[in-house]
């Protein structure tokens, strides 16, 4: 399989992408990536929408609710991130 092909056929790498993308910066490898796939699938492209409305309306919920200085705590963040990318790699 091509590495045009891998691209356009893993929306599983995709997803993580797009959430990776809520949360920080992609570089400019990974938003050529995540671009390329998401002109050819409509799934992730709908994945993408969806999850922006998502986060929107908890951020939204949680400026609402909550005080302005509440945080998660950067050690938290760079370990939950950790445990994710580990998941994500064994599979």
């Amino acid at each position: 399989m091509g590495p045009l092909k891998k691209i356009i056929n893993n929306c599983k790498q995709a997803t993580f992408l797009i959430e990776k993308k809520l949360i920080g910066k992609l570089t400019l490898r990974e938003k050529m990536v995540l671009g390329i796939h998401l002109i050819g699938c409509s799934w992730c492209r709908l994945y993408d929408i969806q999850s922006r409305k998502i986060g929107e309306m908890v951020r939204q919920l949680f400026h609402s609710s909550v005080s302005a200085d509440a945080r998660l705590d950067d050690n938290f963040k760079k370990e939950l991130q950790e445990r994710i990318e580990e998941k994500l790699n064994k599979n």
